[in-house]
Formats: C-alpha cells, structure tokens, sequence
C-alpha cells in the first residue's frame, strides 16, 4: 500500500517510529482515552493516518502548555472549544513574554554595567530575581483557575511590574500586622471595618474585581499545604494565623453586608 493510504493500519511500535514518540507515551494516551487505536483480533493495537493526525494536534497543544485532560475534551468537541482555548493560551504566553522582556531588559543593564567595570545595584539584581520569580509563580497556578480565569489573569499580569509587586507586597505585610494588632477588636467596629476595607481592596487590585479569578485564588489558598516547597517558603513572610482569617472574614461579611 501506499504509504499515505487512510487505510494503511500501523502497528504500534512503527506508529511510534512514524510519529516520533515513544511506545510508552502512546501507551499512556490509550490508557487516559486520548488516542485510542483500534484492536486487531489478537488484541494487537492498530493506527491509522487519521490516528497521526490527531497524535500531531496532541503534540501541540501539549507543547503549549496544555493538560492532557484538557486536550482531550478539546479535540472530542468542534472546534470552537479549541479556538477558545488557543486564544486563551496565546494570552498566557503574551503575558509570559511582558515578563521575559523585563528580566532581559534588567540582566542586559546590569551586563552593561558590569562591563563597564561597574557592580550592578542590589535594586537592579533584585528586580531581575522577581520578575524572574514572578514568571514561575504564575507556572504551577494555573490548575486552580478556569480557561476564562486563567485568559483574565493572563492580560491583567500584562500590567503588574515588579515594582508594583514589590508595593503590593509590603501593603500585605503591613495589612497582615495591623489585623494582628486588632484582634479582640468588634469586628463591626470602625477599624475593623478600615481593615477589611483595604484587605478587599488589594485582593480585588489581584483579582480585577472579576469573581472567576477572586474563586480560583480561593483554591489557590486553600490548597496551600499542597504547594511546591518554593512557593511556600516565598510565602512564609505572608503567613496568616487563624485567628487573623477568622477576624477579618467576619469584618468583610459584616462590610458586605452593610
């Protein structure tokens, strides 16, 4: 036959050699129900040029970023899931990229700098380690938001800086230990009440006020004990008693409902 032919069946180790994977990976995809070749009698796996096909769009959409389980209903649905889904991928690398460009903008100065035998500032050294930071934090996030959630926050990452990482975060530390302070305060009361004011108005500067996001980032947190080793110690200064949530969830619901 024709090497082209529709009806050409592969086994799976030259399927394997055609495609440029590994038996193994095509083990895996039938096992999840992301590829699934036909069965000769002996139970042998068998593919065709179409199997190749959707083997290639696998392929790619997992080089861009994509979950297995994700690709799969994406290629089971028509094609306006997928165009969904690449657009919001392309909005995740677009802000990627806004990140990459600052960090080489700040190593580039700071070579600069150094071969002009001068030492680099410790503010420019520090501005290339969060921009750096805050493109791999953004990595192992992204499972606890939407499609929709994550395309959000991929164009309102586009404007957060380092420096205005650098400004939220000490609002957050200085908001965490003024909450601390005013435990046994009335939750009602008028500095509880300025504490929950400005505790909702930095989650929504993260959040755009866009309650997809603000309910993924509950997960986020709430999953904390499941973190990557780096994230929590990145964290670690951020870190919220019990007795805090309790009190300024209380002051919020209180806010909210007045």
């Amino acid at each position: 036959m024709a090497e082209n032919d529709p009806d050409r069946r592969y086994q799976i180790h030259e399927f394997a050699v055609l495609a440029g994977v590994t038996v193994r990976t095509l083990h895996h995809y039938d096992r999840v129900g992301l590829l699934r070749p036909r069965r000769a009698a002996n139970g042998y796996r068998l593919y065709r040029e179409l199997d190749l096909v959707r083997l290639e769009q696998i392929v790619a959409l997992k080089f861009l970023g994509l979950p297995l389980r994700r690709i799969r209903a994406l290629l089971d649905r028509d094609g306006t899931g997928l165009a969904g889904a690449l657009e919001m991928q392309r909005t995740v690398l677009e802000s990627r990229r806004v990140l990459l460009n600052q960090a080489i903008d700040a190593i580039r100065e700071a070579e600069n700098m150094a071969k002009a035998g001068a030492r680099p500032a410790a503010a420019l050294l520090r501005k290339i380690i969060e921009v750096i930071e805050m493109q791999n934090s953004s990595e192992w996030t992204t499972k606890y938001y939407s499609d929709a959630a994550q395309q959000k926050l991929a164009a309102l990452r586009q404007d957060w800086s380092p420096e205005l990482q650098e400004r939220i975060s000490r609002e957050w530390l200085d908001l965490i230990g003024d909450v601390q302070a005013a435990l046994g305060e009335d939750p009602a009361g008028d500095k509880a009440q300025e504490l929950a004011g400005r505790w909702m108005g930095l989650v929504e500067q993260f959040t755009g006020g866009d309650a997809e996001i603000a309910g993924g980032l509950g997960k986020l947190w709430a999953d904390k004990q499941n973190w990557p080793s780096e994230a929590k110690q990145q964290a670690e200064p951020f870190r919220i008693t019990p007795e805090v949530w309790a009190f300024i969830h209380q002051a919020i619901a209180v806010r909210k409902q007045a």
